[in-house]
């Protein structure tokens, strides 16, 4: 055998059994890495090499030093962001579309990655019940695909006003507006300012008790509007009320686009009442790697007018001429992953009883989960329809500590926030990994939490004064 092919395969081989140890060990290593660990992490604070270290060398290295201080977000105890552990069959394709190391811009460069990313996107439309002959690029993010929607929607409607973004670029052009919910995902308002949407350019539309936006209070809208919407607002998991929006806009001739980055997925499920109406938008974004479980990295936009996302993002060359439904003709990137075949293989590997069963079981815990924090003396602030829960303690600084002390017991990991000016524990349910005893354990370690904290209140009550 080659030499070089074979120190090439001994280091995957030393990869793969590393990659197994970690496996094995969820669920028995801290949610969030130990002091020790962190501390350890300076090892990797080095000059960097005259010569090389070596393939080996320099795995072990990144095994012994970075695995201890890794969050242990593909486990089940894991509750924060919203995003879920990876599902053995996407984690496993993601392995192989690595070693095939083809770039996915289309068909001439990988062939096998352009037909597994079409079915992909045929399954998704499917799947979640949106336009069938609508586009699907696979993108990063939801940021990255909100992006791509609103420019796709921007040129779209300055088209429609007999203005040619492509030639005359935005100097002089017809103003499009630009209305959001006032409780718009930070990622909707971070891709407006990079296309140079100002803050102060965004007409808000407020929002009722749920995090939805109120029907009575919706903006005026034109056919130079862009519209955008939410399935699965970040705090409260509540959609916007669809069936009563979507039609007006449609009626107004505004561009609706969805960010559904989590709260989409209720559509493949038990739960798609709550989405009643979406699919009259003309843009969507949904994360893979969220509700679905697939690696991180992996997010679809998807546009109905097909034509006018590949007009929008077209990338062809003297060099390279590839279809309109190639990926670099749907997303940003020329030289891209086919992060698209961890989507097939996470919907074969599943089915649609399968995505089915991942969204009910998770919205179930969170409904067992709300239910034990308020038998436990926290106020739930919200009605708890998909996989989002927010609480709190009695007082601010209680729910501040009770966070920090469960971040720091190892034993679980979520995130904190603020809802109507109150300081919230922001609990997520998404793990396919996440079992019913993890949803016990939680209850408990809260449950316990809550009450160190009131005995420590009433023991800083009884300290004499100095």
């Amino acid at each position: 055998m080659n030499p070089d092919l074979s120190a090439e395969l001994d280091v995957l081989a030393e990869a793969d059994e590393r990659a197994r140890r970690y496996v094995a060990g969820i669920g028995r290593r801290p949610v969030f890495p130990p002091d020790d660990a962190l501390r350890n992490l300076r090892q990797f604070d080095e000059p960097l090499p005259q010569r090389g270290e070596g393939a080996l060398a320099t795995l072990r290295l990144l095994d012994e030093y970075g695995t201890p201080a890794t969050v242990e977000s593909n486990g089940g105890r894991y509750f924060g962001f919203v995003v879920g552990a990876s599902l053995p069959a996407a984690a496993a394709a993601d392995r192989l579309v690595l070693a095939w190391d083809n770039g996915a811009l289309g068909h001439v460069t990988s062939p096998a990655a352009a037909a597994v990313e079409r079915v992909a996107g045929r399954w998704l439309l499917d799947i979640l019940d949106l336009p069938r002959d609508s586009a699907v690029g696979f993108t990063t993010s939801a940021t990255a695909g909100t992006l791509i929607a609103v420019a796709t929607a921007r040129r779209a409607a300055l088209k429609r006003l007999g203005w040619d973004l492509d030639r005359r670029g935005l100097g002089g052009a017809p103003q499009i507006r630009v209305v959001v919910s006032e409780l718009a995902h930070v990622a909707v308002r971070k891709a407006l300012r990079v296309l140079g949407f100002g803050a102060d350019n965004l007409t808000v539309a407020p929002a009722d008790e749920h995090g939805r936006i109120d029907p009575a209070r919706l903006p005026e809208l034109t056919s130079a509007t862009i519209l955008i919407l939410q399935a699965g607002e970040v705090n409260t998991g509540d959609c916007d009320p669809f069936d009563q929006i979507v039609p007006r806009a449609r009626t107004a001739g505004a561009w609706i686009h969805v960010d559904g980055a989590f709260g989409l997925w209720a559509r493949a499920s038990a739960h798609r009442d709550l989405t009643a109406g979406v699919d009259g938008a003309d843009s969507w974004t949904v994360d893979g790697h969220k509700w679905l479980n697939t690696p991180y990295d992996t997010a679809m936009v998807i546009v109905r007018d097909a034509a006018a996302l590949a007009e929008s993002m077209n990338s062809d060359a003297a060099y390279s001429i590839a279809s309109a439904d190639s990926q670099k003709n749907l997303t940003f990137e020329f030289s891209r992953r086919a992060r698209g075949v961890s989507v097939w293989a996470a919907l074969r590997s599943l089915g649609r009883d399968g995505v089915a069963d991942l969204v009910e079981r998770t919205v179930a815990m969170s409904t067992q989960i709300a239910a034990g924090l308020r038998e436990a003396g926290y106020t739930v602030h919200n009605r708890v329809v998909l996989n989002q829960i927010i609480a709190s303690g009695a007082t601010d600084a209680e729910t501040v500590r009770v966070i920090s002390a469960a971040q720091e017991s190892g034993r679980t990991w979520f995130g904190g926030g603020v809802w109507r000016g109150r300081r919230v524990l922001r609990i997520s349910v998404s793990s396919w990994r996440t079992r019913p005893q993890d949803v016990r354990d939680l209850i408990d370690l809260l449950g316990e939490l809550r009450r160190q904290h009131r005995l420590q209140s009433a023991d800083d009550h009884l300290l004499p004064d100095r």
